[in-house]
């Protein structure tokens, strides 16, 4: 018996009750903020200077597709102020930040950075962005850690959007009936 012409075979994903769906299309800011965290976790690592780092990190696939500006600053600036960058981070995390995993540092420098200077994205943008990142290569836990620092980093960064930002849903208090007097 044939299949249907409109049918394809996803190697087992429907006979197994799932569906097969591909990933949205990365944003070029999310592009960017991948590649600027992997350049630097190789400068964390190597400690090049920032045009070779860029020149590694051009080769990559994907590169063309990036918010080039946004990349840029990510990477330079985050360089450049590596040493402000870290002293932020050092009044939130639990060791020294030479002893987090470069990977970790990497993601949380480019989020602090954006907490800092890219007042344009929203605080809870910047920390879910950097969630996002230790989610695709972070450690096991490590998103969880990302997001408890990004949070205290964004309470002293963005102070004045934080107190003006509606709350977050909370679920709604069940009614109780009223109590007779």
């Amino acid at each position: 018996m044939n299949k249907p012409v409109d049918k394809v075979d996803k190697g087992g994903a429907e006979a197994a009750g799932r569906t097969s769906r591909r990933a949205p299309p990365k944003s070029a800011r999310r592009r960017s903020r991948e590649l600027a965290m992997q350049g630097l976790y190789e400068w964390l690592l190597g400690g090049a200077d920032a045009k070779t780092v860029e020149a590694h990190i051009q080769e990559m696939d994907g590169f063309s597709k990036c918010d080039r500006a946004h990349f840029d600053a990510l990477l330079h600036q985050g360089i450049d102020q590596a040493s402000a960058l870290d002293a932020v981070l050092a009044r939130h995390v639990d060791r020294s930040t030479k002893l987090l995993s470069p990977v970790e540092h990497a993601i949380l420098m480019v989020g602090v950075y954006e907490l800092m200077n890219c007042l344009e994205v929203p605080y809870r943008v910047a920390i879910n962005e950097a969630v996002e990142l230790a989610k695709t290569f972070g450690g096991t836990d490590g998103h969880r850690y990302v997001n408890g620092v990004l949070d205290k980093c964004a309470a002293e960064l963005r102070t004045v959007e934080i107190g003006s930002a509606p709350p977050r849903r909370a679920s709604a208090p069940r009614s109780e009936p009223p109590e007779s007097a």
